[in-house]
């Protein structure tokens, strides 16, 4: 009887032993040429060990208009990374950062004074890098397609790239989403790129929630940490006094180039990937109505659908209720095709 107690026991550290690696969650960076010469993405990748991924289970996160793609998918705040929750529900999860942002190339323009150089890393440089992680990630795993998740002006990003590639998205997320309807001009800005000090950007950070609640729903430990985590990417702009992260200006000129004019800056009716639109209802900078009026151009998509989630601002992958935005964005892209 000893004996085989022992040898269970045996058995039991085995198995413990050889299911450990599978629950490992490996992270691996890559820094990728885009498709225009000079640009190097950064693209960090999180998935189990010894996994192997069908095109259902691969997803591509970037970032929006000012912060790069780590600091709202990859931060380890109450509820843990959100490429770490899908990595660790079996899925190969990526991040990109466009240029100009986080850890890509910053082409010179962003080490001299903003006005001395036009604006860039608009929706069309921003789909020409991330069309050259997607080619990436298609080579690695051997796919013909993955599904995308953008945020705010991100959404412009993925959005243009879904139309332009149908046959590359296998699902697309657009968490505040932009729609100008009607058209709206971008705040005041000069040259190649702007920078804003923590303070600048706890405003935008906490817009739209109820004053007597930011404390409740955006805690100053949570954006402080994840302020810091925006500067760690950007040493230049960290080393200012006071500090300041520096974002391209692109997206503002297509705003003032584009949807000002009554243009957007792609075809939503070109889209043919299933869709989610989830949006937050405290969300003052693309509000709710933003999401439905997106909604309504997506004519051709194969699934179409709009979430508006209770007590979550623009910001709301960071704040409080973050994980009901992360567990909305992650069933969707769980859910069986047809």
């Amino acid at each position: 009887m000893l004996r085989l107690a022992f040898a269970l026991g045996l058995a039991l550290l085995a198995g413990c032993s050889a299911m450990s690696p599978r629950s490992e969650v490996v992270t691996e960076t890559f820094m990728i040429p885009s498709l225009d010469p000079g640009i190097t993405v950064h693209v960090r990748n999180k998935h189990l060990a010894g996994d192997r991924y069908p095109p259902q289970r691969i997803v591509l996160f970037v970032h929006g208009a000012t912060f790069p793609s780590e600091t709202m998918y990859d931060i380890d705040l109450p509820g843990g990374s959100w490429m770490e929750y899908a990595a660790k529900r079996g899925f190969d999860t990526y991040i990109v950062d466009v240029r100009g942002y986080g850890r890509s190339t910053r082409p010179p323009a962003m080490s001299q004074p903003p006005a001395d150089n036009p604006p860039f890393a608009g929706a069309d440089d921003a789909v020409r890098d991330i069309g050259a992680a997607v080619d990436f990630i298609l080579k690695r795993r051997g796919v013909p397609s993955i599904s995308l998740v953008g945020w705010s002006m991100g959404t412009t990003f993925m959005g243009k790239y879904a139309s332009l590639n149908r046959d590359k998205v296998e699902k697309l997320v657009l968490y505040a989403p932009v729609w100008h309807e009607p058209s709206l001009r971008a705040p005041p800005y000069s040259g190649a790129y702007r920078t804003g000090t923590r303070e600048q950007v706890r405003g935008f950070n906490a817009a739209g929630i109820p004053k007597d609640r930011v404390a409740e729903i955006s805690p100053a430990e949570w954006y402080d940490k994840w302020w810091r985590a925006n500067l760690a990417t950007d040493p230049q702009g960290a080393s200012r006094t006071p500090p300041a992260l520096r974002a391209p200006n692109g997206v503002f000129r297509d705003l003032n180039d584009f949807w000002a004019k009554g243009t957007p800056t792609y075809d939503a009716s070109a889209i043919r990937a299933p869709t989610l639109l989830v949006v937050g209802e405290w969300d003052v900078i693309t509000p709710p109505e933003q999401g439905f009026a997106l909604f309504k151009r997506l004519t051709n998509a194969k699934e179409r659908r709009v979430a508006v989630l209770s007590e979550g601002s623009h910001s709301m992958g960071v704040e409080k209720n973050r994980m009901h935005l992360i567990r909305e964005v992650q069933n969707f892209l769980e859910e069986p095709g047809e």
